[in-house]
């Protein structure tokens, strides 16, 4: 009896594993424009013939598809209730690397439809993939990092040959101003600072950019990385994905001075000098 009540319990937590990946977002809950769809159907249809492709080697594959694109912050703000924005005419930092990593995983599941995009990135974008109102989005990058190595979509173990991360982490609850819905909904804050104390609380590990080789000799092709920050209260400054060009490694991001998404000019060593407000490198290595 004890053997038969083990079954039915591991066939429940099998019969929930199947029904969260086959979970589709409403169209009702999200934002977009006929053109967002359009792009995703268009992406995935083109690059559903290089499913073969590692996740290393699609990410920035598909990232180069978005040169050009122009460069617009503050796309996901939309209010407390926080609908899922779609927006691939205008990307920040953040969300073309989102974009890249949804659309790539799509493109891996073998699956083309604009419902199956969409729930990869509320997957990806919310903690632990559920969206519920603002504070369910993943504001902090480096709890980006943990969050999605729990889901099994990066992995966060190059970064265990690094130093670690000693960070106290308030700067939205410190700026609140900043924020939007922040600043609408004061009663937010003290939920923000709970969660602020919790990834303070996190063990995050990075590599300093006093020694560039051994940040060098720990990066890839295809990895997703944030500059980490020397901001009080901030983790990470900027995110972008990292590639293989000419004999070294750039950065193919959503640049907010060049206005568009490019690959840097420049070594990704170019990001970290000692005069930079960047401190160091920390990476999540998509797998898949």
């Amino acid at each position: 009896m004890k053997i038969k009540s083990i079954i039915l319990f591991l066939l429940f937590l099998l019969s929930l594993e199947t029904l969260n990946a086959q979970k589709v977002v409403s169209l009702n809950d999200c934002i977009f424009q006929p053109e967002d769809r359009r792009i995703v159907e268009e992406k995935l249809k083109t690059f559903s013939s290089r499913s073969c492709l590692s996740i290393a080697e699609l990410i920035p594959e598909i990232g180069y598809s978005f040169l050009g694109t122009p460069y617009v912050g503050a796309t996901l703000e939309n209010g407390l209730e926080e609908k899922l924005v779609i927006n691939l005419r205008e990307l920040d930092c953040t969300t073309f690397a989102e974009s890249c990593l949804a659309l790539a995983r799509t493109v891996k599941s073998g699956k083309t439809d604009f419902e199956s995009y969409i729930s990869e990135l509320e997957r990806v974008r919310y903690r632990d993939g559920i969206r519920n109102q603002y504070l369910s989005r993943i504001h902090y990058f480096s709890e980006w990092i943990r969050n999605n190595a729990e889901k099994k979509i990066v992995s966060e173990e190059p970064n265990l040959k690094g130093e670690k991360f000693e960070r106290t982490i308030r700067f939205m609850s410190s700026h609140p101003e900043s924020y939007p819905v922040l600043k609408a909904h004061p009663e937010l804050i003290p939920a923000l600072i709970q969660q602020e104390k919790e990834i303070s609380g996190m063990n995050f590990y990075y590599f300093p950019k006093n020694n560039p080789n051994q940040i060098l000799k720990n990066l890839k092709h295809g990895d997703i990385i944030g500059l980490t920050s020397s901001t009080e209260g901030m983790d990470i400054n900027h995110v972008g994905i990292i590639v293989w060009k000419e004999g070294q490694f750039h950065l193919l991001h959503a640049g907010q001075s060049a206005k568009m998404v490019v690959i840097s000019e420049g070594p990704i060593t170019d990001f970290i000098k000692p005069e930079s407000k960047n401190t160091g490198i920390m990476i999540a290595r998509p797998v898949y």
